[in-house]
């Protein structure tokens, strides 16, 4: 395939540069030629109620030229003395005015609801509105996201999708957060990532790796954007919307366009904020009181006398320390900051906006640990005079430093720890050890003063190019390039760890680079006949990945100073380097027809290539089919429900496929021999297996009630996976772990998802909006032969979801012992995968957001519940060994309790253990969170009218407010993983000139 596309690759490179060439004499001499004649407009456009309404955009009609309207409603722009201008804005009636050689036109707009319908939204490869769309598709809008103070843009999406599952990384700052688009559809966690693609690039959605305290989730790379330089996040989710990408587009599509400049004239934005960030909850755990009685009640039970060495809490330690350690492992307050600048403008033909921001957050672990990132970003478009040539620019940049201890768990674990445990640190600051030692313990700070710190670079840019050629007919260019660089350093000197260990200094090495191109040519043609409208498209894609890892450690370092500087290592161990390339390229297209503006009928067609798989399966045919119909423009819908302002059926079916495998699978592979000379076999080739393929289906309904007021989305969808690649386990015999193959197993995700809307207040200063997103997904492994010889017979079921945990019958306390039971189900006398026989689904039973906004006058406030109906495991009612435990289990001191007997024997941990793995720990995890409130005043405009401002805002913001659930965990939305989302609130001020 490499031959065939690098031929690919230059024959698109050269017809580019030619169809350029010829664009440039083109627009060179359409410039010469003599346009009508212009002339100067201006005016003001206002409300019904006389008010002037900014952001109106003013265009050209037949052309591309516009402007839009400053904060008192102003505007100018040149246009021919016989054209028309057309006013036009969102919740407003567009109007047409011809100019007929006027030299003002003020004009006041009419509200209409049903205009919400009507605007833009991105679908990738081509822009939609709300009304004509046949796929599904999910938008979210700068105000709802830029002043959420999040790392990662993903972050800003709880709660607002329907179908759209977004699960916190972590409290650390930097973790990558999980986002599922209705389900999981791949037996392998890497098979379930969505596809990123911003201002038209594409983007490796896979965390980076990372060996910090972030391991467990690994690194966004979507951190280093500025997400207050968002314009809107679209989620494509069934066929119709995702088939155009093809085999990328399985797990559905997340297009971020960021924000544009100014169509006229000059201005300058700033916003900052501040605020700090704290751990909204806490366990009721024992005081030290409690918990040593607790322990002394475990010795008595036992028959055992408590010894130097079993109960050191209760002979070494002092009885009347008591240290709250959840205070102190996660009470502090960890502060965020977030400033942004932004210069825009332009004229008729060229604008653009060049902006920079910075943010940082700290933790609330103790010790000066901190995220920082500076982002800027650049976006530049120009058209010909004659509005034939469009070029589009986007830049964006990010350089992030996330500074984190290095090899300590700062997990709930340490939250119990014996209350009257010895102090961690002496009072010169170093680690305290005797008191530890002399238990027999290592201090659970060990490994505190290491530093492990993250940085990276990324960068994202692309150019976009279009030229009418002829009347509908439009091609197009997008040529993007992406670069992601993470290096990661951590620093363990010897002051970290018990000076009794022979310990040295030392250092580990991570380094991750991403780098990728893609051409992708276009052409459009859009043509009308009478009722018939067509529009074409076809286009091509060729995109090349490189990735680069390297990873080693250095030890021997001869002071604490130099650690880090590789050639002060006396060593340098377990040294690693790889590095791989992807190659893909594929060709598509896209009919869209359109009768009467009621009737409706998409066909999307990919065929792909990808260098994953082996010359025989390299390519695949992916497609699907659309359709709609807008019943509401039908006369006898409209005589019978004259009340029905809007309807549209809608249903869609189509095949995506998969190939987020590993590179050179296909191949056989081998690594050097330590010793020179020689090769051993690492991987076992499998030319023949070939893609994943998921048939999705859906069918959904839309209505519009009391001229758009209240509207109603609701979607059914079925998707199913099959053709399964994993890494089949093989036996060890064999010399090999695993080998890439195609398992007979289909997984399949349905659900009914619902969306409401409704404009409940609209009178001169008040306004009050809602909206609902319910979503009721089901995942199934409907298929999968032969299962029970398979390596995954202790995994899966078929007929369960592939989220399960498989658990033991638990039958009690047993009456003998008071410890917990469970049933030996083949009485063998062990306790294995045979025994669970229960299984427990893991998935959200539904999920949802309720979201309101309300202004009056000048203020305006924004709040949005999320709301999870789940289940979660309980893991803090052990009671006496040498470890706190929560207030739950006092019961078991006045001898009512459904917990076992304490003790501090081995039988019994071996019976907590166990009971861990059965119904018992189960607990309702569902819950209702505030995740947003925004409130924020407007300074009215004539106080602000000779200070050169145009708009300046104060704002206050809190995330993770509140949260009602009857979970005794943590944070009910990570049941089980202790830390989750912090309580954040924030103030700032946006000022605009």
């Amino acid at each position: 395939m490499k031959n065939n596309y690098s031929r690919l690759k230059w024959v698109a490179l050269i017809i580019i540069g030619g169809i350029l060439f010829f664009l440039s004499k083109t627009a060179t001499a359409a410039t010469a030629t003599p346009l009508p004649l212009q002339q100067e407009i201006s005016g003001v456009v206002q409300d019904q109620n006389g008010l002037p309404i900014p952001g109106v955009t003013v265009t050209v009609k037949n052309t591309n030229r516009g402007t839009v309207t400053n904060l008192d409603g102003e505007y100018s722009i040149s246009a021919p003395a016989n054209g028309t201008l057309v006013f036009s804005y969102i919740g407003f009636k567009t109007v047409e005015i011809p100019v007929e050689n006027n030299e003002e036109i003020s004009i006041q707009l009419e509200e209409d609801v049903s205009a919400l319908g009507e605007v833009k939204i991105n679908a990738g490869y081509y822009n939609i509105t709300q009304r004509e769309r046949t796929g599904n598709i999910s938008r979210v809008t700068a105000e709802e996201i830029e002043l959420q103070p999040v790392v990662s843009p993903i972050q800003a999406l709880q709660g607002r999708m329907a179908g759209v599952e977004v699960t916190s990384g972590g409290s650390h700052p930097g973790m990558a957060p999980t986002i599922k688009i209705r389900g999981t559809n791949s037996l392998r966690e890497e098979g379930n990532y969505p596809l990123y693609i911003i201002d038209g690039v594409p983007i490796n959605s896979t965390p980076v790796e990372s060996s910090s305290l972030m391991s467990s989730s690994g690194i966004d790379p979507l951190n280093n954007l500025d997400v207050s330089n968002i314009e809107s996040i679209e989620v494509l989710k069934d066929a119709d919307a995702t088939a155009i990408y093809g085999s990328r587009g399985a797990n559905g599509v997340v297009l971020i366009t960021t924000k544009q400049g100014r169509a006229m004239g000059t201005g300058l934005e700033t916003r900052i904020y501040t605020g700090v960030a704290s751990v909204p909850n806490r366990l009721e755990l024992l005081n030290t009181e409690e918990y040593l009685e607790v322990r002394r009640t475990a010795f008595e039970n036992d028959g055992v006398e408590p010894t130097e060495s079993n109960a050191f809490d209760l002979l070494l330690w002092d009885q009347d320390r008591y240290t709250d350690w959840q205070d102190f492992l996660f009470g502090g307050t960890s502060e965020t900051t977030n400033a942004n600048i932004t210069f825009k403008g332009g004229n008729e033909n060229t604008s653009f906006r060049l902006g920079s921001s910075y943010f940082s957050q700290g933790t609330v672990y103790p010790g000066d640990f901190d995220y920082q990132k500076v982002t800027g970003n650049l976006n530049l478009n120009h058209r010909s005079k004659n509005d034939k040539f469009i070029l589009a620019l986007s830049v964006n940049y990010g350089v992030d430093v996330n500074n984190l201890v290095g090899n300590v768990s700062f997990n709930s674990s340490i939250s119990f720890l014996p209350p009257n445990a010895p102090a961690i640190f002496n009072e010169d600051g170093s680690l305290h050890w005797d008191e530890w030692g002399e238990a027999g313990l290592d201090n659970p700070f060990a490994g505190y003063f290491n530093r492990s710190t993250t940085n990276t670079n990324n960068l994202i840019s692309n150019i976009g190019l279009s030229y009418k050629l002829l009347p509908g007919l439009e091609f197009k260019s997008s040529l993007g390039y992406t670069y992601y660089n993470s290096r990661e350093l951590r620093k363990q000197p010897r002051r970290s760890y018990n000076p009794s260990d022979a310990i040295y200094h030392r250092s580990s090495h991570l380094t991750a680079i991403r780098d990728s191109w893609i051409i992708e040519p276009q052409l459009n043609y859009n043509k009308s006949f009478k009722d018939l409208n067509l529009n074409f498209l076809i286009g091509a894609t060729f995109q090349e990945n490189n990735d680069f890892s390297e990873r080693f450690q250095g030890d021997g370092y001869a002071s604490e100073s130099l650690i880090g500087n590789i050639g002060a290592a006396e060593n340098i161990t377990n040294a690693i380097r790889e590095n791989t390339e992807y190659r893909y390229a594929a060709i598509f297209s896209r009919i869209g027809l359109n009768w009467d503006s009621k009737y409706y009928l998409n066909f999307t067609g990919r065929r792909d290539g990808s260098s994953r798989f082996g010359p025989n399966n390299r390519f695949a045919n992916f497609g699907a089919v659309g359709t709609a119909w807008i019943f509401s423009e039908e006369k006898f819908i409209k005589k019978i429900f004259p009340f029905l302002s809007f309807g549209k059926l809608r249903g869609s079916y189509g095949t995506t496929g998969n190939d987020q495998i590993g590179d050179y699978g296909y191949l056989d592979a081998y690594e050097a021999t330590i010793g020179p000379g020689g090769l051993y076999p690492t991987g076992l080739a499998n030319p023949n297996y070939s893609w994943e393929v998921n048939k999705k289906l859906e069918g959904g309904l839309e209505l519009g009630i009391i001229k758009d007021r209240i509207r109603l989305g609701t979607s059914y969808y079925r998707n199913r996976s099959s053709n399964q690649l994993v890494g089949y386990p093989l036996p060890h015999i064999t010399g090999f772990t695993s080998v890439q193959a195609n398992l007979p197993a289909t997984v399949e995700n349905r659900g009914l998802e619902l969306e409401f809307n409704s404009l409940n207040i609209k009178t001169e200063s008040i306004r009050w909006e809602s909206s609902i997103n319910l979503t009721i997904p089901e995942n199934e492994l409907i298929s999968y032969p032969d299962i029970e010889q398979s390596s995954y017979a202790n995994t899966y079921r078929v007929g369960s979801p592939l989220n399960i945990s498989l658990l033991y019958d638990y039958t009690g306390l047993d009456p003998e012992t008071g410890f917990y039971s469970i049933r030996d189900v083949n009485d063998d006398g062990s306790y294995d995968y045979q025994d669970r026989l229960i299984v427990r689904d893991q998935n959200r039973e539904y999920y949802g957001g309720i979201n309101n906004n309300l202004s009056f006058k000048n203020f305006s406030l924004q709040f949005l519940w999320e709301f999870v109906k789940q289940d979660g495991r309980l893991t803090s009612f052990a009671a006496g060994t040498a470890s706190n435990s929560t207030e739950l289990i006092l019961s078991e001191l006045q001898g009512e309790s459904p917990y076992q007997q304490i003790s501090q024997s081995i039988a019994s941990q071996t019976a907590y253990n166990r009971v861990l793995n059965t119904t018992f720990p189960i607990r309702d995890a569902s819950y209702i969170r505030l995740k947003t409130l925004s409130l924020s005043y407007q300074f009215p405009g004539n106080l602000l009218k000779n200070t050169g401002i145009r708009n300046a805002q104060f704002f206050l913001h809190g995330q993770n407010l509140l949260t009602i659930t009857n979970y005794d965990g943590m944070d009910p939305e990570r049941p089980g993983f202790g830390l989750g989302n912090l309580r954040t609130i924030t103030g700032g001020l946006e000022i605009n000139f």
